[in-house]
């Protein structure tokens, strides 16, 4: 699977991060999100998360990085 960078939200040591994908996870077209990992059990409690997934935490401004339309073009580099 290859990755092409949309955007990122800079905050000190954190860079919350989204990208594409050219390929798919358990039968779907997907973005990857890198963000903070959420462990607050109160939280956590109020979700139903599978074994083989995570929860992460992400500036809302990051979503303006998202594409309306999802013509996929691997970007150089």
């Amino acid at each position: 699977m290859r990755i092409r960078f949309l955007g990122k939200e800079t905050q000190g040591g954190g860079s919350p991060t989204l990208y594409d994908t050219d390929g798919t996870m358990y039968g779907k077209d997907v973005y990857i999100l890198q963000g903070w990992k959420v462990t607050d059990p109160e939280v956590l409690a109020q979700l139903d998360i599978p074994d083989h997934e995570t929860v992460l935490a992400v500036p809302k401004k990051l979503m303006q990085h998202l594409p309306e339309d999802n013509p996929y073009g691997i970007a150089e580099g």
